[in-house]
């Protein structure tokens, strides 16, 4: 039967009290989170704890140093004063030993690693920490089997009650020569309370690194796959995120010769240098991954560290909020330990106001465990459907407008980077999701209330929702079927959208007969429809 041609509407919401099912989220244990500290002084080293918000389970602060000598140096940033204060607060101090890329260094140490891990057993002991985790880079694979052992020393030699971890270079490809191949995952796992797995550096400070993520989705998700085919126990496996980028000048060297490929840029420098610039933040689909483009002018410049950025053309590869909450969906779904990150006073502020609650698949405060709508929520969230009204919160009774359900359809229907050919309502301009309105008018999934009148703000009812949908499926009626609603006569404009939906099984009428075409649909609700239709909406992206 041909669709009806409507004028009104756009996006979300509504399910039918029928369809409203409890469903109660399983009560799970809080997964596990730990960070390190490197940069800023130590006297803002609590300060930069507090900014997490209760988010860490473990501090890991660069307290050990493996010198050239291959001995241990205790690092002028350890302070009893923060190990009592972290102590009080519920947090571990689980220092780092490195040799910061030293192989030298790292070499010397493995050599005399008795000795080194009886001084960090003792240091350890000394300062009343929490134990220790292992950072030995740069080292080539020969030594896999030294690294192993003294990993297995310092098992032996610390307290059984304190942890002993190693972070661990990401090897989504599987090579067995280089660094990469420095570190025996399986034979580790055996002696450590958890591998830190460094999921980060796809791209590296170097002429020879592509242009791209730090790290790609498919980077950090297969860094998690090739840990458990090794055979790590799920719950020693902790997968690191980067709270830094890598800029890349795109048109040759600086005015001053220095050549920008791939240089570390902290997450908090991105935001300010495209402001300045009047650059772009894009997001990149495949890769779930931001980056920032900015053109300095001439006779301008801006500086990161000691580095001077002068005029010309620039990128940074970067994680903010949408890349490190896909991140953040992966240890749920793998059902490993948790996360670990590099490193802190490098992560924008408002990390903290969502990376627990993520972490832990409760991506919302203002959705209960236990409502009705939870599972369907955090559903259409992780596929960026339906996002959250703030960073924490989804606001699950309030009602739709023909904007937010415009702009969720064409998200859905994967064209959010479509551009429309021409604008058409004039009471758009200016708003947020005037692109999206015009992008699903001209794809024909709705239309206004006039042709140069939207109304964005207007509520979406549940009738208009069903014309939305139908005009996208174009569903078939059976009409030996029909299921009659005394609130839908058959010359009633959506009565075709609503007979066809309700055939399908995507919505339904209410207990006592009727189906309330009128009533506005509310967020939760939304949620819920688009749960349900989630293959019909996959499978229409995937074709058109």
């Amino acid at each position: 039967m041909k669709k009806l041609k409507f004028t009104m509407m756009l996006s979300i919401a509504f399910t039918l009290v029928l369809l409203q099912q409890s469903t109660p989220a399983s009560s799970q244990t809080q997964l596990f989170n730990m960070s390190y500290i490197f940069f800023g002084s130590p006297n803002s080293y609590v300060n930069q704890v507090d900014k997490t918000k209760g988010s860490l389970h473990v501090v890991s602060p660069n307290y050990f140093d493996i010198n050239k000598d291959g001995e241990l140096e205790v690092t002028w940033k350890l302070q009893t004063s923060f190990i009592n204060e972290m102590h009080r607060r519920g947090i571990k101090v689980v220092p780092f030993v490195a040799n910061h890329w030293d192989a030298t260094a790292g070499i010397n140490g493995l050599n005399k690693r008795d000795q080194l891990a009886r001084r960090i057993a003792d240091e350890v002991e000394k300062y009343n920490l929490d134990g220790v985790n292992v950072d030995i880079e740069g080292v080539n694979h020969m030594y896999r089997d030294e690294h192993t052992d003294f990993v297995r020393l310092l098992r032996s030699y610390i307290p059984k009650h304190k942890e002993v971890s190693v972070a661990v270079a990401a090897n989504p490809n599987g090579w067995k020569t280089g660094w990469h191949g420095f570190y025996d995952y399986k034979a580790l796992s055996n002696y450590t309370d958890y591998l830190m797995i460094m999921a980060y550096d796809e791209s590296w400070e170097s002429p020879d690194s592509p242009i791209g993520p730090v790290s790609s989705i498919q980077f950090f998700e297969r860094s998690i796959q090739y840990a458990i085919n090794q055979g790590v126990p799920k719950n020693k496996i902790v997968v690191g995120l980067p709270f830094y980028g890598r800029m890349w000048k795109l048109d040759g060297p600086t005015s001053l010769g220095k050549s920008i490929t791939g240089m570390g840029v902290s997450s908090t420098r991105v935001q300010p240098l495209v402001d300045k610039f009047n650059g772009k933040i894009n997001f990149d689909k495949n890769t779930q991954s931001s980056y920032a483009t900015f053109t300095i002018p001439e006779n301008q410049e801006a500086y990161i560290g000691s580095t001077t950025l002068t005029a010309g053309d620039y990128i940074i590869w970067y994680d903010n909020e949408p890349a490190i909450k896909a991140k953040l969906q992966l240890p749920n779904k793998y059902g490993i330990k948790g996360t670990g990150s590099w490193a802190l006073y490098h992560e924008t502020p408002d990390t903290w106001n969502y990376y627990s609650a993520w972490l832990n698949d409760i991506y919302f405060t203002d959705v209960a465990l236990d409502y009705w709508a939870k599972n369907s929520i955090s559903k259409v969230a992780r596929k960026g459907w339906i996002t959250g009204t703030s960073t924490t919160t989804f606001s699950p009774t309030k009602h739709l407008t023909r904007a937010e359900g415009a702009v969720i359809i064409v998200r859905a229907l994967g064209q959010t980077n479509a551009v429309p050919i021409n604008y058409q309502f004039r009471d758009t301009v200016g708003h947020w999701a005037r692109k999206h309105i015009e992008v699903a008018r001209e794809k024909g999934y709705l239309g206004g209330k006039s042709p140069t009148r939207f109304d964005p703000n207007a509520p979406l009812t549940r009738e208009q929702l069903a014309q939305i949908l139908y005009n996208i499926f174009d569903y078939p009626i059976d009409q030996g079927s029909i299921r009659r609603f005394p609130d839908v006569p058959s010359d009633k404009w959506s009565y075709n959208s609503i007979i066809a939906l309700t055939q399908k099984g995507f919505i339904g009428g209410f207990t006592d007969g009727t189906f309330r075409p009128t009533r506005t649909s509310i967020r939760a609700e939304m949620a819920a429809l688009m749960s349900r239709m989630e293959k019909e909406f996959d499978h229409k992206a995937g074709n058109q």
